[in-house]
């Protein structure tokens, strides 16, 4: 009897704490861009987050995230929850480092202009213990790239340059030294290419940055992925060769910028890595911009990558900053991985407890991650309240903190956030989707996946606590279903091509009624149709990012609260 009634109440606690915290204990299988990172503050002033030219590899299963200036390394076994390992070995504030796996080790090597460089190993990277491979490595240059081949052999490609070309030798694998002379590879070809053009949406035409290589082998062809024009650019993005043997000749892919997303709440897919989950399934982690308080202010994504029946290689940016599911399993196509949980928030009603006069409250809701709310204070209770204008279904949302006016240099104690995230029907009426305000995470851009579906019109943020500066808000993202139809179909679209620069076409569609935005599918066939180009709150568009010398097909996507509705029609642009 004692027992049992030790039992009965050990039942009626544990009911208690989940009637209390429901959402405590769900289980998270999505994620969304950027990538919900402990970014680190830089060094220098101004205090700013950066994260960049990301490398991603599979190690024993589990899997290991390099970035520029970002303190330390980060570790997964999930590609969804990660850890910080600091390492006092490894030169960690030189920048675009590299990791490959050879022999059953990591090798390491990151930037730097001046020889001697030096290459480390490690067989146990959770330790943070890594030892020298090579002290005396003599090429000094931007941007490595380490890859090992089929046959062990062991392959080195570098470059970041305005001028100078992408350039690749051959590495013995016991020294580490170079076999021969340096191979140039490929240079830009900006009068041809419209994506190695300078600017937000390539309209400037400077001379492109030409950096950031990557070498993926797949069915026997070598793919030597490069960044450009610029990472202060939302056109950062990356373009692809392709080769018979892996110092070439190399011959441009026919679908590029392979990696491309100028518009959205998260912008930039470039200067990147391409590696396999534990399934199979490829992946390219790729740089963000936000560039507002220093040129190198970024973030990190993570985008599905495929490679057709042809061997042509595409990364998935559509819809690339609304969740999307993490597979178990190997998958085929984008669209397994879609929960079909829609943006509400755009642009909706905001209400504040204060704002500044240059960060009014509808930067909250306007899916620009370079603008922001920001409250007067940082001190908690200040607040923000989203009006949904109608009673939705949220599954998931995403709070992205601006730094505003903070004062952080590097790592310290301390930095997090704690709030307090309520819903109500009436605006009158909160309870409490989820209760952060012990929090002692570092999460700037914090998603939440809800363990069931909430019905509500309002969301509520309440402050409690930020590491620095004034409480500010880049976008409050709320997703779910807003209960209705999804907009009907585009079937009509105006393509004009530039007759003086044909990386160029002018783009105009009907504007559909109830239709949020919309999502531009093209590419060099009707049945590859892999690149994407998202707009909201428009029916027109110039693209300057084509070959010149290739045609296209196009067709469009309408979405709204309530789904999507793909284009069926093809329309080609010679």
């Amino acid at each position: 009897m004692k027992q049992l009634t030790k039992t009965l109440v050990i039942l009626v606690l544990l009911t208690f704490t989940f009637a209390a915290y429901p959402q405590s204990k769900q289980v998270q299988t999505t994620i969304c861009n950027p990538m919900n990172l402990s970014y680190r503050f830089c060094l220098d002033a101004p205090s700013r987050r950066e994260a960049a030219d990301p490398t991603m590899v599979t190690y024993k299963g589990e899997y290991y995230l390099f970035a520029s200036k970002s303190g330390g390394y980060f570790h997964s076994i999930d590609l969804i929850h990660w850890d910080l390992i600091i390492s006092d070995v490894l030169p960690l504030e030189d920048y675009a480092p590299t990791v490959v796996e050879m022999k059953g080790m990591l090798y390491f090597m990151a930037s730097k202009n001046s020889p001697p460089l030096t290459i480390y190993k490690t067989s146990d990277p959770k330790s943070g213990k890594w030892e020298i491979a090579n002290a005396a490595f003599p090429i000094g240059m931007t941007d490595p790239d380490l890859f090992v081949d089929d046959n062990g052999r062991l392959y080195f490609y570098y470059g970041c340059s305005n001028v100078n070309p992408i350039q690749g030798i051959e590495l013995d694998t016991k020294t580490l030294n170079p076999i021969g002379k340096s191979i140039a590879l490929f240079n830009s070809d900006k009068k041809n290419y419209g994506w190695e053009r300078s600017g937000d949406y390539n309209e400037v035409g400077n001379n492109p940055w030409i950096e950031g290589s990557w070498m993926t082998k797949h069915d026997g062809k070598y793919y030597l992925q490069y960044a450009g024009p610029g990472t202060e650019f939302k056109s950062y993005g990356d373009g692809v060769y392709v080769a018979d043997q892996p110092l070439g000749p190399f011959k441009l892919a026919k679908n590029n910028p392979f990696s491309y997303r100028p518009e959205g709440f998260a912008t930039g897919a470039g200067h990147s890595s391409t590696f396999q989950d534990i399934y199979g399934n490829y992946w390219h982690i790729s740089t963000i911009t936000i560039s507002q308080k220093h040129m190198f202010e970024r973030r990190l994504g993570l985008y599905p990558t495929f490679f057709d029946q042809d061997g042509e290689i595409y990364v998935y940016t559509g819809f690339g900053d609304f969740p999307y599911q993490v597979p178990t399993r190997k998958i085929s196509d984008p669209s397994e991985l879609f929960p079909n949980w829609m943006l509400l928030s755009y642009n909706k009603p905001v209400e504040v407890s204060s704002e500044l006069p240059n960060h009014p409250k509808s930067l909250a809701a306007n899916e620009d991650i370079r603008t922001f709310w920001s409250a007067k204070t940082g001190n908690k209770g200040e607040w923000i309240s989203m009006d949904l204008q109608k009673e939705c279904t949220v599954n998931a949302i995403q709070i992205n903190y601006a730094e505003n006016e903070t004062k952080i240099m590097g790592r310290q104690p301390g930095i997090y956030y704690q709030y307090l995230l309520e819903y109500s029907t009436d605006g009158k009426t909160w309870k409490t989707l989820a209760d952060k305000t012990q929090n002692k995470i570092d999460v700037p851009h914090d998603y939440i996946e809800f363990a069931k579906p909430v019905k509500a019109r309002y969301i509520k943020l309440t402050n409690y606590k930020v590491p620095s500066g004034t409480f500010a808000l880049a976008g409050l993202r709320i997703f779910g279903n807003g209960g209705g139809k999804a907009p009907s179909e585009v079937n009509n679209l105006n393509l004009k091509r530039s007759e003086t620069d044909r990386c160029v076409v002018d783009l105009n569609w009907p504007k559909i009624p109830g239709a949020v935005g919309y999502n531009i599918r093209y590419g060099t066939g009707k049945d590859k149709l892999y690149q994407n180009y998202q707009v909201l709150g428009a029916n027109s568009l110039t693209i300057r990012s084509l070959n010149a010398l290739q045609k296209y097909y196009f067709t469009i996507d309408a979405f709204n609260e309530n789904g999507i509705t793909k284009g069926k029609s093809r329309f080609e642009l010679k």
